[in-house]
């Protein structure tokens, strides 16, 4: 698992706020890390919508964590795949890019990421 979140300052942004513990179960670390950050992307290495997911909440003032699994932490399947990019915002899961989008056209992005403390 890598673990970045965007910053315009440089760096990771990360403040010493998200940490592994190689320990962990995945839920429990899945449950951690979402109430650390208040947008949190999962992703697939590589993945281009997960890219332009954070390209539109960086341009609406928003720094997402982007968590970007290997393959051997993804369940395996179709739903998986549909599943990726993942967006959670203030630990509520909001859906892909679509949702994202459709959230963003119909007015709710901002106010729900300013609720979130994004």
């Amino acid at each position: 698992m890598e673990i970045a979140a965007s910053s315009t300052q440089g760096g990771l942004g990360l403040g010493g706020a998200l940490t592994i513990d190689g320990g962990e179960a995945p839920e429990r670390r899945m449950e951690r890390l979402l109430r650390e950050s208040p947008v949190v992307v999962f992703s697939r290495p590589g993945c281009c919508m997960a890219h332009v997911m954070r390209r539109l909440l960086e341009a609406v003032g928003a720094h997402p964590t982007v968590i970007v699994l290997e393959e051997g932490e993804i369940a395996p399947g179709p739903a998986a795949a549909e599943a990726m990019p993942a967006l959670f915002i203030g630990g509520a899961a909001v859906g892909g890019l679509e949702g994202l989008m459709a959230l963003h056209l119909g007015g709710g992005l901002v106010p729900l990421l300013r609720d979130a403390g994004a």
